[in-house]
């Protein structure tokens, strides 16, 4: 008598927040029809990091000819790499009932906004700058030029939380993800998200 929609979901906040440990912790747990949308980029893999599983890595001119055959849902450039959604990935999954979350900076989050309405925004927020700038700095994966400009950009980036729909403190990576649960829960009972079907409900005459 329900069908449900699939829904977009978008996890953003600034750079070193913990949004990709947030997603992993979210995809141990049971969850239903919803499944993670994996980014294509220009920047070289980190140590862990696998194709097809953590990105899609691409050289650049393979990234511009995505660009122009409208391959992405949004893309970006980002502290010298570029990032980008691929669409038809995500599409295919809403149209069949299955959520997708997409794990993005802030940037990426703001054209997803513009262009898809009905998606659900996420922002995450640190601790405190203090903690934020022990993140990015503990990584030991980007040179000081970029940290420093990563740790100025969070400054302005925290400021955007005004623009989405929730957000978590990132006190604890559990309950982070225990939080994030709960709001898809919310948000998949929207009777905007659902299709119905009346054929049941009609009147019946009884002897």
């Amino acid at each position: 008598m329900i069908k449900r929609n699939g829904m977009l979901v978008v996890i953003s906040g600034p750079s070193g927040v913990g949004k990709g440990t947030i997603c992993k912790e979210l995809f141990k747990r049971d969850l239903k029809d919803v499944k993670l949308s994996i980014s294509a980029t220009t920047r070289k893999p980190r140590i862990g990091e696998y194709e097809g599983i953590n990105y899609y890595y691409k050289e650049e001119h393979e990234f511009d000819d995505m660009q122009k055959r409208g391959e992405f849902l949004e893309y970006a450039k980002v502290y010298g790499s570029y990032y980008g959604t691929p669409k038809k990935y995500v599409e295919t999954n809403l149209n069949n009932g299955i959520s997708v979350i997409l794990e993005i900076d802030i940037q990426g989050a703001m054209q997803i906004k513009s262009n898809f309405k009905e998606a659900v925004f996420i922002f995450i927020m640190p601790p405190s700058y203090g903690e934020l700038r022990k993140r990015i700095i503990g990584r030991a994966t980007d040179s000081d030029d970029i940290i420093n400009r990563r740790l100025k950009a969070a400054l302005k980036e925290v400021k955007e939380v005004v623009k989405y729909d929730y957000v978590i403190n990132n006190d604890k990576v559990d309950n982070v993800a225990d939080k994030i649960i709960c709001v898809l829960n919310a948000e998949k009972y929207r009777t905007s998200r659902c299709r119905f079907d009346f054929s049941k409900f009609k009147e019946e005459s009884f002897d």
